[in-house]
């Protein structure tokens, strides 16, 4: 028979738990699961202590409306800082204005050729299962453009990120809400004038429009900071930042290429271009779905970081092979204790 005593204590820790959090606990023992319950709790001991943590976010998280997650996150302080591609930073705002006339495609990979045509020419752009409607990107447009050009009228020189924020604040757009702004990251971020990075963005649609304006010379090439700008910042929010937290700065990655490989290098420069000293990273953690490979950045494992300066021997590292639209919202939900 069970000892009543213990069995109280258990139910009361579990009430004390959130309910996906006490899933994760009881289910999460070993392979991916257990990666993902180490990552998190790593995570949590690296907040508890004080440190803070960066987030690098490629694919398209945005569209697969991760900010449902995200967003709390950066309202409780779980999050200090952010890398993202174009597609992210632009997206997260497509979505919040026009979700209800996106369109799904369950079937995407039985598409054939022709019917990936016809949903261009119904004026959908398609990203895996979700078509983006074309609309969005010219409405979205208008609103940025006019940014751009006050931005160049007054020399008031802006990163690509702060055309956004500006544009959240302002609540030019509130009316046309179609999700609950609570689950936009990028507003949360706004709201709380987060350091964002956004490198490459010229390959985003938006940034294609403002190439597009420059060589039409309705734009000026130098009216937008560049991503050289980008870095010299990061580098120096990561000293500024990194002086005043004992327990240094945090690295959660999802998927790979620019989006983590340029802010993550901020150390080495730091250290062997700059010739300072600095902290490196104090954790590491990675979604990833790609394998280890020949020259893949995507695909290294953590400890090849060790080589070019970026982590140390003893920083706490994890690497869980999976879909960051399952697994992100798991360790994020687990980490706000939900």
């Amino acid at each position: 028979m069970a000892n009543t005593a213990t069995t109280g204590k258990a139910a009361a820790a579990q009430t004390a738990r959130g309910s996906i959090s006490s899933f994760i606990e009881r289910n999460y023992r070993h392979f991916n699961s257990l990666a993902l319950r180490n990552a998190a709790d790593a995570y949590n001991a690296h907040i508890e202590k004080g440190g803070k943590m960066f987030l690098a976010m490629a694919g398209a998280m945005s569209t697969a409306e991760l900010g449902i997650t995200l967003a709390e996150m950066i309202r409780q302080g779980k999050i200090h800082g952010v890398c993202c591609t174009g597609a992210n930073l632009e997206e997260d705002v497509f979505n919040l204005v026009a979700n209800n006339e996106y369109e799904k495609v369950p079937h995407y990979r039985d598409l054939s050729p022709e019917q990936e045509k016809e949903l261009m020419d119904r004026g959908f752009n398609r990203v895996t299962d979700t078509c983006i409607p074309q609309d969005v990107m010219y409405h979205i447009e208008d609103h940025i453009v006019k940014r751009w050009k006050a931005s160049e009228k007054t020399g008031n020189r802006k990163f690509p990120h702060e055309h956004f924020y500006d544009l959240l604040l302002s609540g030019d757009i509130k009316k046309h809400y179609q999700v609950d702004p609570a689950d936009s990251w990028l507003l949360a971020a706004a709201e709380k004038n987060l350091p964002i990075y956004v490198p490459g963005w010229e390959d985003s649609t938006l940034g294609n429009v403002y190439a597009a304006k420059c060589i039409k010379g309705q734009l000026k090439p130098g009216t937008m900071k560049t991503g050289i700008e980008y870095l010299m910042h990061l580098a120096d929010w990561y000293q500024k930042t990194s002086r005043e937290t004992e327990a240094g700065i945090g690295f959660f990655q999802i998927g790979g290429g620019i989006a983590g490989d340029f802010p993550i290098c901020v150390v080495p420069l730091i250290e062997c271009d700059l010739r300072k000293e600095v902290k490196m990273w104090s954790y590491f953690c990675q979604i990833s779905d790609s394998i280890t490979s020949f020259g893949s950045y995507s695909g290294a494992v953590p400890n090849e970081k060790i080589t070019w300066g970026k982590l140390a021997v003893d920083t706490p590292k994890f690497v869980i092979e999976s879909d960051a639209t399952i697994v992100a919202p798991l360790l994020f939900s687990y980490v706000l204790n939900r």
